[in-house]
């Protein structure tokens, strides 16, 4: 469900949704709602103390008792100071363990969702999500509570006291919210529709902003910075005026509501103060209606505030329930789950060793996004050890088969078998436990390069990071880094170049110890000097295993045990080099073409 398909008006269904988060603590949410009803019933309190010392004492002159009434004001200020005190306590450790909860909740279903999710959802959106949309939904629900449970307790219990000491003039005051109610509904539901609209923008704008982070070092390269902060704008203008009508709309709705709120206490005041007159209600009684009146007023004022605020944070709602609620494209068997576990309770005691026998048999593949096939009735068989290198023109499809094989996309007919087995039977968790696989840009993360390496393998001691190192011929440049093993690589691996970012990426997957591996172009973005080293490195890292390389030059994959060749999303030709070359096909016009572009 998108966000356009969710209920035009406030959901108590949308909002259930959000109960197994706030569940947990559902006994401290009723231990402020009841501190909050001993302070409503504290507040109905004082205008009746009033009541008592104006019938009592200042009209009849009679001081006897007073010092009682006052004591009993005092010790009810000090019980409503320590009810405040706990309530407010309360609610806090709610709101934060609420996001929390949640921000854990949508983080782990980040963790399964597959990359697709990720190359059609763009980065601002996410973030939207996990984190201003859950810290909002913490703060309404638990200070939505708050503030409705103490409006509605002191507006029914002052109702009650009303209709007890006068029911003409607590008729005046029902009648006065019952047409408070209308307006209230009346603006909720255009509050509502203009709130989902502020959110969408706003996701816009928050990757926008990522965007022009990211992209900064092309900006600047580009001279682009100009038309960079016009779109940056134009995201921010549209944000703007989207923001502006719904304040509209807010600063319409709060003074229509004080204003009938302000008629009600006067109705009150003048039908209340002709009764005085003529006898018939005690002066104290009246000053306990006009004290009633108005703080009832001041609560509707309150909630005019607060209602919008509450049916607005249905947007998040809605939008953090739609991710929680997303699921993968590829489901496990419940048989594979039993066996295998799943990605956070893994049964490894279970996992057979992936030997790296790789067979399509009869597969045939469409994107989900697709019209057409890109496999029909497909077959190869990968023997372990094997080199399988996949070339073509930029943008062929050369990805397909990579993808089939680590069960990013499963087929649309056929089977993919890993050690004569059916991919399907286990789980992907096992399949890529044993996968290594080398981007064209590698990703590093924040931290050393030794942590970075390690991150193959969290177990793995300083002396086996650096042998993985070694092996790839990383050690040299690690070795001469300010900091050598312990220097940071910043943000993303910035403070290093591609080949040695490259290197980095192959001793963190030689250290895994995968039994299939996957290169993508990985030397496609180097200099020449870089590429002899990754190339060095590329073949400690394939002896032995499994292999899967993407081909940009074709120079590196000539010792390749079977080349395939990518046209338009379908393999066009298969075999070695050597029978390639000679069949004077498409391959050999991709070779012959780079060769002379190098000479």
């Amino acid at each position: 469900m998108n966000e356009n398909e969710y209920p035009s008006n406030f959901s108590f269904a949308v909002w259930k949704k959000i109960l197994p988060f706030a569940r947990p603590m559902g006994g401290r949410l009723v231990l402020v709602v009841l501190l909050l009803t001993v302070n409503a019933l504290i507040d109905i309190a004082y205008p009746l103390m009033l009541r008592h010392i104006l019938n009592n004492h200042v009209v009849t002159g009679d001081a006897a008792g007073l010092r009682a009434v006052i004591a009993l004001y005092a010790a009810l200020v000090v019980i409503q100071v320590f009810t405040v005190y706990m309530f407010i306590r309360l609610a806090l450790f709610c709101e934060f363990t609420i996001a929390r909860e949640l921000r854990g909740a949508v983080f782990k279903r980040l963790q399964i969702l597959p990359i697709s999710y990720y190359s059609q959802t763009p980065v601002g959106y996410i973030m939207a999500r996990c984190l201003s949309d859950t810290a909002n939904i913490g703060d309404r629900i638990v200070w939505g509570i708050v503030d409705m449970s103490w409006g509605a307790a002191y507006m029914v219990f002052a109702i009650v006291t009303m209709f007890a000491l006068n029911w003409t003039l607590a008729l005046i005051m029902v009648a006065f919210m019952a047409v408070l109610s209308c307006v209230t509904y009346w603006f909720q539901k255009r509050i509502l529709k203009m709130n989902r609209e502020v959110r969408k923008r706003n996701s816009i704008m928050t990757g926008a902003m990522n965007e022009g982070i990211t992209a900064a070092r092309t900006t600047k390269t580009l001279v682009m910075e100009n038309q960079s902060l016009e779109e940056f704008k134009g995201v921010t203008g549209a944000m703007k005026l989207v923001s502006s009508r719904i304040a509209l709309l807010r600063s319409i709705y709060g003074p229509t509501v004080f204003f009938a709120g302000g008629l009600a206490v006067a109705a009150v005041l003048t039908a209340g103060g002709m009764l005085t007159l003529q006898g018939a209600l005690a002066l104290g009684t009246l000053a306990a209606f006009i004290s009633y009146s108005f703080e009832i007023s001041h609560q509707i004022s309150h909630l005019a505030h607060v209602l919008p605020e509450f049916v607005a944070s249905q947007a998040n709602v809605e939008r953090v329930t739609a991710m929680l609620e997303r699921q993968p494209e590829i489901i496990e068997t419940p048989e594979a789950l039993e066996r295998y576990g799943g990605n956070f309770d893994p049964k490894t005691e279970n996992w057979e060793p992936l030997l790296g026998d790789v067979e399509f048999s009869d597969v045939t593949f469409m994107y989900p996004d697709g019209t057409v096939n890109v496999l029909e009735h497909f077959n190869l068989s990968v023997p372990r050890g094997s080199m399988v290198a996949i070339v073509g023109e930029t943008g062929a499809g050369k990805s397909t088969l990579v993808n089939l094989v680590c069960r990013f996309f499963e087929p649309t007919g056929g089977r993919v078998l890993i050690d004569g087995r059916d991919i399907r039977d286990r789980t992907q968790l096992w399949l890529h436990s044993h996968l290594g696989y080398v981007l064209q840009d590698p990703h590093l993360f924040s931290g050393s390069v030794t942590e970075n390496i390690r991150y193959g393998r969290l177990e793995a001691t300083d002396e086996e990071v650096r042998a993985a190192a070694r092996a790839v011929g990383a050690d040299a440049f690690i070795e001469k880094l300010g900091g050598g093993w312990d220097a940071d690589v910043g943000e993303g691996g910035g403070r290093l170049s591609t080949g040695q970012k490259q290197l980095v990426s192959l001793a963190r997957a030689i250290l895994a110890d995968p039994r299939i591996f996957i290169l993508d172009e990985a030397t496609s973005s180097v200099d020449t000097e870089a590429e002899r080293l990754i190339q060095r490195a590329v073949a400690v890292a394939l002896k032995g295993r499994t292999s899967f390389v993407i081909a940009h030059r074709l120079s590196t994959i000539r010792a390749a045990d079977m080349i395939l060749v990518v046209d338009q999303g379908r393999i066009i030709e298969r075999g070695s080099h050597e029978t390639l070359m000679a069949g004077r096909g498409h391959y050999h016009d991709l070779y012959v073409r780079q060769f002379a572009a190098a000479e």
